[in-house]
């Protein structure tokens, strides 16, 4: 072997690495749980910020392929995000509605709409005004995972609230 491909093999062996570490944080906030805000702390994150909604309370749902019901786990997410903006009661929060890469464009965006409106309503329903939640749906436009696995899929299926 040359001295170039060494160099391009090391390099490349940094990359991995780094990515390994990358996935492990966007695998534990694809759960919908607090503490995957990128190695952030509660020591170092804003209270009310984007970061600490993602850190402390989990930014996202699941959904099932081709539903857009709440299961037990998404209801859980959505208590949390209810008590995290009644106490940031300034804080006004956009829903995005996504779906895996199955299906139609047209037929994506209108479930990912639905997921996002039956989120936007669980958290109307615990008591934060509809005027604070907006609503928009990205289909299969906006992948969090990469990958034609059931497992990129599964991490697909969301919704996704984010501070505004």
């Amino acid at each position: 072997m040359n001295i170039r491909t060494l160099g391009a093999l090391g390099a490349l062996a940094l990359l991995l690495a780094a990515c390994g570490d990358d996935k492990a944080t966007t695998q534990g906030a694809a759960s919908g749980g607090g503490g995957g805000a990128g190695g952030m702390t509660a020591a170092n994150v804003v209270p009310g910020s984007e970061e600490d909604l993602k850190a402390n309370v989990g930014d996202r749902v699941l959904f099932d392929y081709d539903k857009s019901t709440l299961n037990d786990a998404a209801k859980t997410v959505l208590d949390r995000q209810s008590a995290w903006l009644g106490r940031y009661a300034s804080v006004n929060v956009q829903i995005a509605g996504n779906c895996d890469e199955r299906g139609t464009e047209e037929y994506n965006i209108v479930l990912g709409q639905r997921r996002a409106g039956i989120a936007r309503d669980y958290l109307v329903a615990k008591g934060v005004a509809s005027s604070r939640i907006t609503t928009t749906s990205y289909g299969k436009d906006r992948p969090v995972a990469l990958g034609s696995d059931e497992e990129s899929w599964k991490q697909n299926r969301n919704a996704i609230t984010e501070v505004r």
